[in-house]
Protein backbone atom coordinates (compact mmCIF):
# COMPACT_ATOMS: atom_id res chain seq x y z
CA UNK A 1 0.00 0.00 0.00
CA UNK A 2 2.87 2.38 0.89
CA UNK A 3 4.57 1.62 -2.43
CA UNK A 4 1.32 2.35 -4.23
CA UNK A 5 0.97 5.78 -2.62
CA UNK A 6 4.66 6.52 -3.16
CA UNK A 7 4.34 5.78 -6.89
CA UNK A 8 1.24 7.96 -7.16
CA UNK A 9 2.99 10.78 -5.30
CA UNK A 10 6.05 10.90 -7.54
CA UNK A 11 3.89 10.51 -10.63
CA UNK A 12 1.85 13.53 -9.49
CA UNK A 13 5.02 15.58 -8.89
CA UNK A 14 6.32 14.66 -12.35
CA UNK A 15 3.02 15.50 -14.06
CA UNK A 16 2.71 18.86 -12.30
CA UNK A 17 6.34 19.78 -13.07
CA UNK A 18 6.11 18.88 -16.76
CA UNK A 19 2.75 20.63 -17.13
CA UNK A 20 4.04 23.73 -15.36
CA UNK A 21 7.01 24.21 -17.69
CA UNK A 22 5.04 23.39 -20.85
CA UNK A 23 2.39 25.93 -19.81
CA UNK A 24 5.11 28.49 -19.10
CA UNK A 25 6.59 28.01 -22.58
CA UNK A 26 3.18 28.22 -24.24
CA UNK A 27 2.33 31.42 -22.35
CA UNK A 28 5.59 32.92 -23.59
CA UNK A 29 4.74 32.12 -27.20
CA UNK A 30 1.14 33.26 -26.96
CA UNK A 31 2.06 36.88 -26.33
CA UNK A 32 2.13 39.57 -23.65
CA UNK A 33 -1.38 40.96 -23.68
CA UNK A 34 -2.47 42.18 -20.28
CA UNK A 35 -5.68 40.82 -18.74
CA UNK A 36 -7.42 44.17 -19.33
CA UNK A 37 -6.60 43.96 -23.05
CA UNK A 38 -7.89 40.44 -23.63
CA UNK A 39 -10.89 39.98 -25.87
CA UNK A 40 -13.55 37.42 -25.00
CA UNK A 41 -11.99 34.92 -27.43
CA UNK A 42 -8.55 35.12 -25.81
CA UNK A 43 -10.08 35.09 -22.32
CA UNK A 44 -11.99 31.86 -23.00
CA UNK A 45 -8.96 30.32 -24.70
CA UNK A 46 -6.79 31.08 -21.67
CA UNK A 47 -9.31 29.46 -19.33
CA UNK A 48 -9.53 26.38 -21.56
CA UNK A 49 -5.75 25.90 -21.66
CA UNK A 50 -5.64 26.31 -17.89
CA UNK A 51 -8.38 23.69 -17.51
CA UNK A 52 -6.47 21.24 -19.70
CA UNK A 53 -3.33 21.85 -17.63
CA UNK A 54 -5.27 21.21 -14.43
CA UNK A 55 -6.69 18.01 -15.88
CA UNK A 56 -3.20 16.78 -16.77
CA UNK A 57 -1.69 17.66 -13.39
CA UNK A 58 -4.48 16.41 -11.15
CA UNK A 59 -6.15 13.47 -12.90
CA UNK A 60 -3.89 10.46 -13.31
CA UNK A 61 -6.46 8.76 -15.60
CA UNK A 62 -5.56 11.26 -18.32
CA UNK A 63 -2.45 10.06 -20.17
CA UNK A 64 0.30 12.67 -19.73
CA UNK A 65 1.35 12.67 -23.39
CA UNK A 66 -2.25 12.95 -24.65
CA UNK A 67 -2.93 15.83 -22.31
CA UNK A 68 0.23 17.68 -23.32
CA UNK A 69 -0.58 17.22 -27.01
CA UNK A 70 -4.09 18.59 -26.46
CA UNK A 71 -2.75 21.62 -24.59
CA UNK A 72 -0.04 22.37 -27.16
CA UNK A 73 -2.46 21.92 -30.07
CA UNK A 74 -5.02 24.27 -28.49
CA UNK A 75 -2.27 26.87 -27.96
CA UNK A 76 -1.13 26.41 -31.56
CA UNK A 77 -4.67 27.00 -32.87
CA UNK A 78 -4.93 30.15 -30.73
CA UNK A 79 -1.63 31.48 -32.06
CA UNK A 80 -2.68 30.60 -35.62
CA UNK A 81 -6.01 32.45 -35.29
CA UNK A 82 -4.25 35.46 -33.74
CA UNK A 83 -1.83 35.54 -36.68
CA UNK A 84 -4.69 35.33 -39.19
CA UNK A 85 -6.51 38.13 -37.35
CA UNK A 86 -3.33 40.22 -37.44
CA UNK A 87 -3.08 39.81 -41.21
CA UNK A 88 -6.78 40.09 -42.07
CA UNK A 89 -9.18 42.79 -40.89
CA UNK A 90 -12.20 40.61 -41.73
CA UNK A 91 -10.82 37.75 -39.65
CA UNK A 92 -10.09 40.15 -36.79
CA UNK A 93 -13.70 41.37 -36.81
CA UNK A 94 -14.95 37.77 -36.95
CA UNK A 95 -12.85 36.73 -33.95
CA UNK A 96 -12.89 39.84 -31.76
CA UNK A 97 -15.83 41.84 -33.17
CA UNK A 98 -15.21 45.60 -33.34
CA UNK A 99 -15.75 48.65 -31.12
CA UNK A 100 -19.36 49.85 -30.99
CA UNK A 101 -20.61 53.41 -30.44
CA UNK A 102 -23.22 53.34 -27.66
CA UNK A 103 -23.54 57.10 -27.02
CA UNK A 104 -23.27 59.76 -29.74
CA UNK A 105 -23.47 63.49 -28.94
CA UNK A 106 -25.24 62.90 -25.64
CA UNK A 107 -27.79 60.47 -27.07
CA UNK A 108 -27.88 56.75 -26.43
CA UNK A 109 -27.67 54.63 -29.58
CA UNK A 110 -30.58 52.28 -28.93
CA UNK A 111 -29.75 49.93 -31.80
CA UNK A 112 -26.23 49.40 -30.43
CA UNK A 113 -27.53 48.51 -26.97
CA UNK A 114 -29.86 45.92 -28.47
CA UNK A 115 -27.11 44.46 -30.62
CA UNK A 116 -24.80 44.18 -27.60
CA UNK A 117 -27.63 43.09 -25.27
CA UNK A 118 -26.50 45.88 -22.96
CA UNK A 119 -29.07 47.22 -20.50
CA UNK A 120 -29.43 50.91 -19.66
CA UNK A 121 -28.47 50.16 -16.06
CA UNK A 122 -25.24 48.51 -17.22
CA UNK A 123 -24.37 51.51 -19.40
CA UNK A 124 -25.08 53.88 -16.53
CA UNK A 125 -22.83 51.88 -14.22
CA UNK A 126 -19.98 51.88 -16.74
CA UNK A 127 -20.26 55.66 -17.11
CA UNK A 128 -20.32 56.20 -13.34
CA UNK A 129 -17.17 54.10 -13.03
CA UNK A 130 -15.52 56.89 -15.03
CA UNK A 131 -17.08 59.60 -12.80
CA UNK A 132 -19.68 60.49 -15.44
CA UNK A 133 -23.17 60.76 -13.99
CA UNK A 134 -25.05 62.14 -16.97
CA UNK A 135 -25.27 60.81 -20.51
CA UNK A 136 -25.73 64.39 -21.66
CA UNK A 137 -22.08 65.12 -20.78
CA UNK A 138 -20.84 62.47 -23.22
CA UNK A 139 -19.85 63.25 -26.79
CA UNK A 140 -18.81 59.70 -27.67
CA UNK A 141 -18.94 56.46 -25.68
CA UNK A 142 -17.50 53.39 -27.35
CA UNK A 143 -17.67 49.82 -26.03
CA UNK A 144 -14.33 48.24 -26.85
CA UNK A 145 -13.79 44.61 -27.83
CA UNK A 146 -12.42 43.84 -24.34
CA UNK A 147 -15.67 45.01 -22.72
CA UNK A 148 -14.30 48.35 -21.49
CA UNK A 149 -16.08 51.63 -22.16
CA UNK A 150 -14.06 54.47 -23.71
CA UNK A 151 -15.60 57.91 -23.23
CA UNK A 152 -14.97 61.29 -24.84
CA UNK A 153 -16.68 64.06 -22.88
CA UNK A 154 -18.21 67.05 -24.57
CA UNK A 155 -16.04 70.12 -25.09
CA UNK A 156 -15.68 72.10 -21.88
CA UNK A 157 -16.42 69.10 -19.66
CA UNK A 158 -12.98 67.50 -19.77
CA UNK A 159 -10.85 67.11 -16.65
CA UNK A 160 -9.80 70.44 -15.15
CA UNK A 161 -6.41 71.96 -15.97
CA UNK A 162 -4.41 74.71 -14.30
CA UNK A 163 -6.29 77.27 -16.40
CA UNK A 164 -9.52 76.24 -14.71
CA UNK A 165 -8.56 77.04 -11.12
CA UNK A 166 -10.46 80.33 -11.22
CA UNK A 167 -13.62 78.72 -12.59
CA UNK A 168 -16.84 79.34 -10.68
CA UNK A 169 -18.03 76.31 -8.72
CA UNK A 170 -21.77 75.65 -8.57
CA UNK A 171 -23.25 73.10 -6.18
CA UNK A 172 -25.49 70.69 -8.16
CA UNK A 173 -29.17 70.71 -7.26
CA UNK A 174 -29.63 67.06 -8.22
CA UNK A 175 -27.50 64.06 -9.00
CA UNK A 176 -28.22 63.03 -12.62
CA UNK A 177 -30.89 60.35 -12.31
CA UNK A 178 -32.79 58.16 -14.75
CA UNK A 179 -36.54 58.83 -14.59
CA UNK A 180 -37.70 57.11 -17.79
CA UNK A 181 -36.26 53.91 -19.22
CA UNK A 182 -37.62 52.28 -22.38
CA UNK A 183 -40.93 54.13 -22.17
CA UNK A 184 -41.55 53.41 -18.47
CA UNK A 185 -41.42 55.94 -15.63
CA UNK A 186 -39.02 55.15 -12.77
CA UNK A 187 -41.34 56.16 -9.94
CA UNK A 188 -38.84 55.24 -7.24
CA UNK A 189 -36.18 57.54 -8.71
CA UNK A 190 -38.69 60.38 -8.97
CA UNK A 191 -39.60 59.94 -5.32
CA UNK A 192 -35.93 60.02 -4.27
CA UNK A 193 -35.59 63.38 -6.04
CA UNK A 194 -38.82 64.65 -4.46
CA UNK A 195 -40.32 65.08 -7.93
CA UNK A 196 -43.80 64.09 -9.13
CA UNK A 197 -45.12 62.47 -12.27
CA UNK A 198 -47.00 65.70 -12.96
CA UNK A 199 -43.68 67.55 -13.00
CA UNK A 200 -42.28 64.95 -15.39
CA UNK A 201 -45.24 65.21 -17.78
CA UNK A 202 -44.91 69.00 -17.72
CA UNK A 203 -41.23 68.80 -18.63
CA UNK A 204 -42.01 66.42 -21.48
CA UNK A 205 -44.79 68.70 -22.69
CA UNK A 206 -42.34 71.63 -22.83
CA UNK A 207 -40.23 69.57 -25.23
CA UNK A 208 -43.22 68.69 -27.39
CA UNK A 209 -43.51 65.11 -26.13
CA UNK A 210 -47.02 63.92 -25.35
CA UNK A 211 -46.47 60.19 -24.84
CA UNK A 212 -44.02 58.67 -22.35
CA UNK A 213 -43.89 55.46 -24.38
CA UNK A 214 -42.06 57.29 -27.19
CA UNK A 215 -39.17 58.09 -24.80
CA UNK A 216 -36.28 55.66 -24.69
CA UNK A 217 -34.37 57.38 -21.89
CA UNK A 218 -34.89 60.49 -19.79
CA UNK A 219 -32.62 61.84 -17.09
CA UNK A 220 -32.90 64.69 -14.60
CA UNK A 221 -29.82 66.92 -14.84
CA UNK A 222 -27.90 68.60 -12.02
CA UNK A 223 -29.72 71.90 -12.63
CA UNK A 224 -33.18 70.29 -12.59
CA UNK A 225 -33.68 70.22 -16.36
CA UNK A 226 -34.71 67.06 -18.19
CA UNK A 227 -32.54 65.37 -20.83
CA UNK A 228 -34.63 63.21 -23.18
CA UNK A 229 -33.55 60.58 -25.66
CA UNK A 230 -36.37 59.45 -27.96
CA UNK A 231 -36.94 55.91 -29.21
CA UNK A 232 -35.91 54.99 -32.72
CA UNK A 233 -38.71 55.54 -35.26
CA UNK A 234 -39.39 51.83 -35.71
CA UNK A 235 -39.67 51.19 -31.98
CA UNK A 236 -42.44 53.71 -31.09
Amino acid sequence: MDDFFEVDFWEMIMRVTVTFFVLLILARFMGKKQISQLTFFHYVTGITIGSIAGEIAGVSKTPLLDGLIAMVWWAFLTILMSYIAFKSKKARILLDDQPTIVVYEGKIVEASLKKLRLHLNDLGMMLREQSIFSVKDVHYAILETNGKLSVLKKAGLEAATKKDVNATVQVPKYIPTEVIAEGKISKGNLAELNLTEEWLYEQLKKQGIGNVKTVFFAEVQTDGSLHVDMKAEGEK
